[in-house]
């Protein structure tokens, strides 16, 4: 017996319990509603979504093949029109996230008004974003059931059938959000705190990275100070405090490094004995050896092996860091993490080249052999003159003919029909699978597709409507294809909950109920 029947007896027990003052109350209208709202708070949600996450980890373990994606998204419709695509075209959700970007809450969630990725907006923000992405994946829920039930009302022989087994087996909208937490946004109580916000609102996932809170910068920009790692791990083990504490066992925390861009640190470590944590934070220091008489007023020294080693300070007080250790701090970062508590790694790089992250995923699988990567497929990095410089590198070095290139000028579209194009646009599609089986990636995300689409929608709408095409700008670049594409949100009504408000009239006062999907409603035109 399915759910939604066991629901029906179960409330028509309630009802004849409670005696005639319920004889109104429709078992049926009361276990569809339940049907359409599942999940009843966010920690149903983290605890559903935190075991969706354990399954699609262990079955990449197994299968390289079975990697993860999501799209970041700003707003819960955004999240909502996302997933109930995703169900249009692919018959269910599987292995589909969601991404709340904290670079996206700044620029587009804040009172302040637009913000640089620099952790500057309202912390409450990112919960506030988690439950109203949820509140939208659970009206689409909602929707879909009700035009469900609907149909079942007006069907019969095989095809009540059909959509009852529909009914049945229905798929949820509801999927993990991979939520950013900047980096805590504070100390590592100010961490717990606004992690267990976060979960509460229904996140199983929470990624953290290794940059100074107050400091903090979007990875794809310069001046990046990273944390020693006893202050990031603190932070993290705040993080799954508040998991524990919420009875949400399995969450997921994804360790971020910020290593391999960052040159800078606010702290020298602090280290017990020679190569301890602390000790080889301190080794990757700019560092020159003095003697005490070549020290100057407020010098700060470091031993090490018999030696005094000056660290590089700069005027912002800030210390650096050697060049061309990025990549050897990025494989301590996450091994560190990893064996302190972190489930996932984010390693920032400044391009998307599947080498680099294999190599460092290589060195890290030497301690730790299952380590596995969220990985940002960032729209900082231009991939068109990315992939077609490393396959004219790659065409360069096999003593390839490339005189009919400019290496320079790759990005014009005058290469757009080369062959070097073609092949760059094919690993530029490939990528995901190349690097899910090359280079660890679990997850793939892209941070801001949708700030970005709706940039491009909104000027290809205000060209046409408010030049020659006119209304046709509109009919034929937007509606004519919402139609023709099948998209759910063309009968914007029903999508905004009318048809549910209608259910629930007639629920609550049967005939007398005034219904807005009458024969007078446009909605039927379409």
């Amino acid at each position: 017996m399915s759910e939604y029947h066991t629901d029906v007896q179960a409330i028509n027990t309630l009802k004849q319990r409670n005696g005639s003052g319920w004889d109104a109350i429709n078992p049926e209208s009361a276990a569809r509603m339940r049907a359409q709202n599942r999940f009843k708070t966010g920690l149903d949600i983290a605890r559903y979504t935190a075991s969706i996450m354990r399954r699609d980890m262990a079955n990449y373990d197994a299968d390289a093949s079975q990697y993860t994606q999501s799209l970041g998204c700003w707003h819960g419709f955004i999240g909502q029109q996302k997933m109930i695509s995703i169900k249009k075209h692919f018959g269910g959700t599987e292995r589909r996230y969601l991404y709340l970007s904290g670079w996206m809450i700044a620029a587009l969630r804040s009172e302040f008004g637009p913000l640089p990725d620099q952790s500057m907006h309202e912390k409450t923000a990112v919960p506030a974003l988690i439950k109203e992405l949820y509140t939208f994946l659970r009206q689409a829920d909602a929707c879909e059931l009700g035009g469900l039930f609907r149909q079942l009302d007006s069907a019969e022989g095989t095809a009540r059938a059909t959509i009852q087994a529909k009914i049945d087996n229905f798929v949820t909208h509801v999927v993990p959000i991979i939520a950013d937490i900047d980096a805590g946004f504070g100390n590592a109580e100010a961490t717990y705190l606004l992690a267990k916000q976060m979960i509460e609102a229904g996140a199983c996932c929470i990624q953290i990275e290794n940059q100074v809170s107050d400091e903090k910068q979007c990875g794809h920009q310069d001046g990046k100070v990273t944390v020693p790692h006893e202050d990031f791990l603190a932070k993290i083990r705040a993080v799954r405090y508040a998991f524990l504490e919420l009875g949400v066992d399995d969450g997921v925390i994804v360790a971020r490094t910020d290593s391999l861009g960052a040159g800078l640190t606010k702290q020298i470590a602090y280290s017990r004995e020679p190569g301890d944590l602390g000790d080889q934070y301190n080794s990757f220091l700019d560092v020159e050896e003095v003697t005490p008489g070549q020290l100057a007023n407020g010098d700060v020294l470091i031993q090490r092996e018999g030696k005094l080693l000056r660290p590089r300070r700069l005027p912002s007080n800030l210390f650096q860091f050697r060049e061309g250790t990025g990549e050897a701090r990025c494989v301590l970062d996450c091994i560190t993490a990893l064996q302190n508590g972190a489930d996932l790694l984010w390693i920032e790089t400044e391009k998307p080249h599947i080498a680099q992250i294999g190599g460092m995923v290589q060195e890290i699988r030497k301690v730790i052999p299952n380590a596995k990567l969220v990985y940002n497929n960032s729209p900082s990095f231009n991939w068109t003159l990315n992939f077609r410089q490393q396959v004219y590198d790659g065409m360069k070095d096999r003593g390839e003919d490339v005189s009919a290139y400019e290496r320079s000028q790759l990005m014009s579209a005058q290469y757009d029909d080369y062959p070097l194009a073609r092949v760059a646009d094919e690993r530029i599609r490939t990528f995901q699978e190349d690097a899910a089986r090359q280079a660890g990636i679990f997850h793939h995300l892209i941070t801001l597709p949708t700030y970005h689409t709706a940039a491009l929608s909104t000027d290809n709408l205000a060209k046409d409507y408010f030049g020659k095409q006119g209304m046709l700008g509109y009919v034929a670049g937007v509606q004519r294809k919402e139609l023709r594409q099948g998209i759910a949100c063309v009968k914007h009504q029903n999508m905004s909950g009318s048809d549910l408000g209608d259910d629930h009239k007639e629920y609550f006062s049967g005939e007398a109920a005034l219904k807005a999907a009458g024969k007078h409603n446009t909605m039927n035109q379409f």
